[in-house]
């Protein structure tokens, strides 16, 4: 198996994938879609969302479709993986499940990667901008109620090093269950 091409295949799958669980986190945290990077990442996925959305309804504000999408970019990545590199059975079970797992793992990880922007603009950024703003609307309704357990001590937020704790345990958590990273 070769380590660059199980790279590059890898990379482009989880790429697509975190577009796709953007589009899912911006219609749960209701986040602006008239905003520019919210324009990019519906315009990713709409071609294959829309029509999904004809035979998956919405679950309430949860869009099911996205969803799905989701699971099977997560699901086509193993599959394409075995079916160049592996030598076994496809078991679907298994497909299933590591997609799931692999969508929460990826869902974690791109929200550490927008705390972490987050708040490096924070420190740096000269006044609002649109991507700032989106992050702002992404993250937000994870780091309010820990602000109202913490408050700021002394003008300092600790909240965004709470969550990215937080999203590490959980992460480790995953890697020791389930075997992945």
């Amino acid at each position: 198996m070769s380590n660059a091409s199980v790279f590059l295949i890898s990379t482009l799958f989880n790429l697509y994938l975190m577009v796709v669980i953007l589009r899912l986190w911006l219609q749960l945290v209701r986040a602006d879609f008239y905003n520019p990077a919210s324009q990019f990442i519906v315009k990713a996925t709409h071609p294959i969302v829309a029509p999904l959305r004809r035979f998956i309804p919405s679950i309430g504000s949860f869009d099911t479709a996205t969803f799905v999408l989701a699971l099977a970019v997560a699901a086509l990545k193993f599959i394409t993986l075995v079916m160049l590199f592996g030598s076994g059975n496809i078991n679907p079970l298994s497909i299933v499940v590591l997609a799931l797992v692999t969508v929460v793992k990826e869902a974690l990880s791109l929200m550490f990667w927008i705390l972490i922007i987050r708040a490096i603009l924070s420190w740096v950024s000269q006044g609002q901008n649109p991507i700032e703003y989106l992050m702002y609307q992404l993250t937000e309704p994870f780091l309010a109620p820990i602000r109202r357990i913490i408050p700021p001590i002394g003008g300092l937020d600790l909240s965004v090093l709470i969550a990215i704790i937080a999203l590490q345990f959980i992460q480790i958590l995953l890697q020791n269950t389930f075997g992945l990273y």
